[in-house]
């Protein structure tokens, strides 16, 4: 998991970027918070987005990846970042496939076998990322390991454990809170 550094630094730097806000909020899940993790703010801030890179890459050293992945559109800074940084080739996952162009439901490529790590920004049930761990699949991907900058202990890590795949949170909504 994370060292004390890495996660203290990603938790100061979440704060002083915005991304953790007060009031009474509507979640894609379609669940009531009063709080919300808004980690765009934290993905379109340079500085911040270095530090997320910099952690989830130190928690991937030594784990056997080809690619580094992310669902289109939260997950694209995120994802790019840590490739960037851990020199691991790209894969964005669309929420569907397109008709124009090359079509397909995927930005970059993978073989058959490819084992990709999925980064998401922030976890409640895990339903987005459990459809392109889906999709991944399908297509002869192997995903077995999501990082998400912040899990919100709100059943994520069971519904991906259920399929097979470990959820590792680089902190916890609690740590924000």
């Amino acid at each position: 998991m994370s060292d004390g550094n890495g996660k203290r630094a990603l938790i100061d730097a979440l704060k002083a970027c915005g991304a953790v806000k007060f009031g009474d909020f509507t979640l894609s899940s379609g669940k009531k918070s009063t709080y919300y993790i808004d980690i765009k703010k934290a993905s379109t801030d340079p500085a911040t987005l270095k530090v997320i890179a910099k952690e989830a890459t130190r928690v991937i050293k030594g784990h056997d990846i080809d690619n580094v992945g992310g669902v289109v559109l939260g997950g694209v800074p995120l994802a790019t970042a840590v490739s960037l940084e851990a020199e691991l080739p790209l894969v964005l996952i669309r929420k569907s496939g397109k008709d124009y162009g090359t079509g397909g439901r995927f930005v970059g490529e993978f073989q058959k076998g490819s084992k990709i790590l999925l980064l998401e920004d922030v976890t409640t049930s895990g339903g987005s990322v459990k459809d392109a761990i889906v999709a991944i699949r399908d297509a002869g991907g192997v995903v077995d390991r999501v990082i998400t900058v912040v899990d919100r202990d709100s059943g994520a890590e069971k519904n991906l454990s259920d399929i097979g795949v470990k959820l590792v949170p680089l902190v916890r909504a609690s740590d924000l809170i």
